[in-house]
């Protein structure tokens, strides 16, 4: 459905909320309006940290979050339209992916659950809101994630030449976009990317992230431990596959410290680098046909030291996604917009070669305003 959409992104790295006006034409043009990045304030973010991906969460306190976090979106949103010069009636839908706070993709009744209630987003703003896209993939038999390679599709698949976006957020994904469109596209989780040296500097530091990779690139790589923490079976399990910093969490990694009891901590940082190059790097590899170039995008992309060891371990030259018309911290954001515009036309957003789902199904719940209900049917 033709207009203009707000996309809202709060990845794993819980550092804040991107959020993105487009102008939606078809599936394959996207026009960039606006955009903003809001950082969690210091007592919302301290919350998340402490209970996201944790299991014990009191009820009170995440009810107490999905409504903060809910009326937080929404004060985003409308100070996206303010800088915009734009008013509600200009949006058609708010996609809003939500804050996750679990992500179980195994087992017999496989679960997710992002907060960040819609329906005060809906309220707030008064635009309609799409929201929780990963929960009815998960019950078409699918794992949930990653949603992205659909729009990756959309996007950067070239009859040109086989392509791969890497998005660097807290978990690293891979989208494979083969230039015959009879082949499948695919995609999947390939581990850690910037979550494990994120949790590891706050802890020694007290910084949120590795500024430009600086601190790993002071440390030196500790081949035991890197050995270690490659000898987990995820890497190794076939797609679909999807993962999240509840596993590759500080615990896990502390799990493996053993390999190297006198370790630096900034000889860690460095460890944990190349564990996301080459986990990376492994799994481009294994795939067949071999991608041609590789488009980067998400937070990673602003840390110089993973770059360079990416740009030495992959098999294929590396590009930001800029070059293809979309700013690298934009694009997840970006892409929720287009899945809230799929969902609105009726359309699906899921791949199933992705996620393992047995069929392509529509994404999330709408969550209307009377305005938008008449709007939305035009």
């Amino acid at each position: 459905m033709k207009g203009c959409y707000i996309g809202l992104m709060a990845g794993t790295s819980l550092d804040g909320v991107d959020a993105v006006v487009v102008a939606i034409e078809d599936q394959r043009e996207i026009r960039q309006i606006a955009w903003l990045y809001t950082p969690y304030p210091a007592p919302l973010a301290n919350e998340l940290r402490r209970f996201c991906f944790a299991a014990d969460i009191p009820l009170a306190v995440l009810c107490e979050l999905d409504a903060r976090l809910g009326e937080y979106f929404a004060h985003v949103c409308l100070t996206l339209l303010e800088q915009a010069g734009l008013g509600a009636d200009d949006i058609q839908a708010i996609g809003s992916h939500g804050q996750t706070l679990y992500h179980h993709p195994h087992g017999s009744h496989r679960s997710t659950l992002q907060i960040g209630d819609p329906n005060r987003i809906a309220e707030l703003t008064g635009i309609t809101t799409v929201a929780d896209f990963r929960r009815r993939d998960m019950a078409a038999g699918g794992q949930g994630a990653p949603l992205v390679p659909a729009f990756h599709q959309a996007l950067f698949a070239s009859p040109a030449e086989n392509r791969a976006v890497l998005n660097l957020g807290g978990i690293a994904n891979l989208t494979l976009l083969p230039a015959d469109s009879g082949i499948p596209v695919t995609g999947f989780d390939t581990g850690p990317g910037n979550t494990l040296m994120n949790r590891w500097i706050l802890h020694h530091l007290g910084r949120p992230y590795d500024e430009g990779g600086e601190w790993a690139a002071s440390g030196r790589c500790l081949v035991p431990l890197l050995d270690a923490l490659l000898a987990d079976p995820y890497f190794s399990t076939s797609p679909p596959k999807s993962t999240g910093p509840e596993y590759f969490s500080l615990e896990w990694l502390e799990r493996h410290l053993g390999a190297c009891p006198d370790a630096r901590p900034e000889d860690v940082q460095a460890t944990l680098a190349q564990l996301t190059a080459v986990t990376v790097s492994d799994q481009l590899r294994r795939v067949e046909p071999l991608p041609q170039r590789l488009l980067v995008c998400g937070g990673g992309i602003h840390n110089r030291w993973l770059m360079a060891l990416l740009q030495d371990l992959t098999p294929c030259p590396l590009e930001s996604t800029t070059a293809h018309g979309i700013d690298p911290d934009r694009v997840e954001a970006t892409a929720f917009a287009w899945l809230a515009c799929q969902t609105l036309a009726g359309q699906p957003g899921n791949l199933p070669s992705v996620t393992g789902a047995r069929r392509s199904v529509v994404l999330g719940g709408i969550y209307n305003v009377s305005e938008s209900i008449f709007k939305a049917s035009r």
